[in-house]
């Protein structure tokens, strides 16, 4: 195909189409792709009409906010975006033009943490920052809220489990579903017009009481609006796919069936989505074929299953239990590539040199059938030599090609966070019995390690490679991840002069840079609360069509390819390598990249479900230990006290300044201590502590600790009332 011919752009008369335009559109925010469709941008001049907005926004023309949406340069009287509720009850409300407003909580009006509300700008008493109040409420970002039922004089109310909610909520008996008091419930608010007075609402489902088996965790699934249940037409028509591949689809498929491939995976694991192979060629390189399940040959788009599919964007790992995206009978049957059945498949087959350098790659439709479903610990016996397989040569080889991978990877300068996981083990009534620190084996590396590279191999398929050859652009959902702001930079670099590290970053950040850096850290404390505080600084990764690169892997495309069983985003990138294989148009744009804004959504949610689910365990935990002292090292400081972890069992809690002692403590911010006014005594991040465990409140998730001894020295006892420390402002009924 020739080359697009490329049309000087007159870029004066294209500036002020841009004014015009986002003057009309006050307080909206339009990304490079939409603004370039939308004023008719040929596609040949696209790069440098993206160039043009960036120096636009630098000269302080244009607006560029969060997620690279640009808008007119000063806010409008009314701003709509979703509100982030702190703790404390405040909150911000994160604008669609990228401008932060800060809510106090008296101008909350009747919104909820996350739901999209409209805002009224005033005059603001914190300086630069944008405050307003909360006018209307746009769309609620949830439907149900958990709480602990309580029966008053004249009627029961809701009282939330979710800090957040400052509210309770007022039920009358005939809505109350016959809970009673001191159980778990769901309820639906079905009034509310203004905040002088409680929301109403009714019951919708009684979970029981707190101590009842499994009703903790599902309270967390039921808050975070986790469907535990596919609706009724979503079963039906997954249970109608046929079992059996039709005959004409497995001749036009690259038959791989012969082909020595295996799965790894946990040992809890059912959905099988990817399968491994490697093979010697005759040059001496290697072929790597990453297999990963065809989930969309089953789920068709627009179908009943691909809608609710879209609609939970991903699968949900709580402690007790997995919150699938798909149903079982696709997942864990259909789709996953259990040994010995024929499969669909995608497979990519890259063949790579020993040092791990791509030379050359097919993406195809395949069918397979692999030889054995791996654990990851039976793969490690094999690695380690303790034990034998015909395929064990075969992991021996895929293990040497995995560090090479990781070698040529740091040589690139990716980011390797050597970062602590939790792994809770629960008798048969759900109570936690022992906490441990999950283990990073080398048959973890070398499934990541091949993951990555088939991503990466996917996302410069498209980008690159198609691209070159039709001379255009194709869109696609890019995993992306931006480098770090340069405020977040800045208290980065605080902490590291502290510690007495002196690391000042090049002017152009890389990060190669955070890698030598974890790279030189020899104390094993320092190294942890550095790594800790490096992933704070960084940026959330998420999905996007406009390709940024990942900085933290330093990869310039990337894109999520290998788990469509479990992630959305995966699926759709099946979908148009499809496509794309086929000379088949994308589809809207638009509409992609509004399923990748909520698909990253839906992540940042199964996210925070899942942490929630695992420190209520660790609270739980705990609880069966107050009294008890334990070793910890300051992980956080703060004005009010310190969080001490017990590297024990990976919790943390709050050494609150009145558990510190006699003395009076000030906090330093520059040193990130607290220092004792009358004895000099300083405590700092990664100081080793005995502390005691004073509470362990599992409603909510609070563990609170008392300085035992640091230093060697036992602390000065403290009897300063601890009653209502950390309490909420609550909107009592009644």
């Amino acid at each position: 195909m020739g080359r697009a011919t490329r049309k000087k752009m007159d870029v004066r008369a294209v500036k002020n189409q841009i004014l015009d335009f986002l003057e009309q559109h006050h307080g909206q925010g339009f990304k490079a792709k939409e603004l370039a469709k939308t004023l008719g941008i040929p596609q040949a001049n696209y790069v440098r009409f993206r160039n043009l907005l960036k120096e636009m926004a630098e000269e302080g023309e244009i607006r560029k906010g969060r997620h690279a949406r640009y808008s007119k340069t000063a806010p409008s009287a009314e701003v709509v975006g979703r509100l982030h509720v702190k703790t404390q009850g405040y909150g911000f409300v994160l604008a669609d033009d990228g401008t932060e407003v800060f809510v106090s909580q008296r101008n909350m009006g009747t919104a909820f943490h996350q739901d999209v509300v409209r805002v009224r700008l005033f005059a603001s008493r914190r300086g630069d920052s944008p405050e307003g109040k909360i006018v209307e409420v746009v769309e609620r970002a949830r439907t149900n809220i958990v709480g602990t039922y309580r029966r008053g004089k004249r009627f029961g109310f809701v009282v939330p489990d979710e800090v957040k909610i400052q509210w309770d909520i007022l039920v009358a008996d005939v809505d109350s579903m016959g809970a009673v008091s001191g159980q778990k419930v769901v309820v639906q608010i079905t009034e509310w017009e203004h905040e002088q007075a409680n929301p109403i609402g009714k019951v919708v489902r009684v979970l029981g009481f707190p101590d009842e088996p499994g009703v903790d965790v599902e309270s967390v699934a039921y808050s975070f609006d986790l469907p535990l249940e596919f609706p009724e037409n979503v079963e039906k028509e997954a249970e109608r796919l046929p079992e059996a591949i039709p005959a004409a689809e497995l001749d036009r498929r690259l038959d791989l069936r012969d082909l020595e491939m295996f799965t790894i995976d946990p040992a809890e694991a059912k959905d099988f989505d990817d399968a491994v192979s490697l093979e010697e060629l005759e040059n001496g390189n290697l072929r790597l074929g990453v297999h990963i399940a065809e989930v969309s040959f089953y789920v068709k788009e627009g179908s009943a299953v691909d809608r609710e599919a879209r609609r939970r964007g991903t699968s949900v790992y709580l402690v007790d239990r997995v919150i699938p995206m798909l149903p079982e009978r696709l997942s864990n049957q259909l789709c996953s590539l259990r040994p010995e059945e024929d499969r669909l498949a995608y497979s990519v087959l890259m063949e790579v040199t020993p040092r791990g350098d791509l030379v050359d790659y097919e993406i195809r439709e395949s069918v397979i059938r692999s030889d054995r479903r791996y654990t990851y610990e039976e793969v490690q016996d094999i690695l380690e030599g303790k034990a034998e397989d015909e395929h064990a040569d075969t992991l021996r080889k895929m293990l040497a090609l995995s560090r090479a991978l990781i070698a040529k990877r740091h040589r690139r300068g990716g980011i390797d966070f050597d970062t602590a996981e939790v792994e809770i083990e629960l008798d048969a009534e759900g109570t936690p019995v022992a906490i441990h620190r999950k283990k990073r084996l080398d048959s973890h590396r070398l499934i990541e390690e091949f993951m990555l590279l088939a991503n990466e191999t996917v996302a410069r398929h498209v980008g690159v490679n198609l691209a070159k050859k039709a001379g255009k652009e194709f869109p696609f959902v890019y995993r992306i991840h931006e480098k770090p702001s340069d405020e977040k930079m800045a208290v980065f670099l605080q902490l590291l002069r502290a510690f007495g590290v002196d690391a000042a970053p090049p002017q152009q950040l890389r990060p190669r840079y955070f890698q030598r850096l974890v790279d030189q850290l020899e104390d094993e404390d320092l190294s942890v609360i550095v790594q800790d505080a490096m992933i704070r600084a960084m940026m959330k990764a998420r999905y996007s069509t406009e390709n940024v690169g990942h900085f933290g892997l330093a990869y310039r495309y990337y894109t999520h390819f290998t788990s469509p069983i479990r992630r959305y985003p995966d699926l759709m990138v099946h979908r148009l390598l499809k496509r794309y294989a086929r000379h088949q148009r994308p589809g809207s744009v638009s509409g992609l990249e509004e399923t990748c804004e909520l698909a990253t959504r839906r992540e940042i949610v199964a996210m925070e479900a899942e942490r929630e689910s695992v420190k209520l365990k660790q609270v739980e935990f705990m609880e069966q230990h107050v009294g008890e002292v334990f070793d910890g090292v300051i992980a956080r400081v703060v004005p009010f006290g310190m969080f001490v972890e017990l590297p024990q069992f990976l919790v943390d809690g709050l050494v609150h300044v009145t558990e510190m002692g006699d003395d009076y403590f000030a906090f330093d911010e520059e040193r990130f201590a607290l220092v004792g006014e009358r004895s000099g005594q300083v405590f700092r991040l990664g100081d080793r502590v005995k502390v005691e465990v004073i509470r362990a409140d599992k409603n909510q998730r609070l563990i609170d600790f008392k300085l035992v001894e640091t230093n060697g020295k036992k602390a000065a006892g403290s009897e300063a009332s601890r009653r209502g420390r950390r309490s909420r402002s609550r909107r009592r009924a009644g």
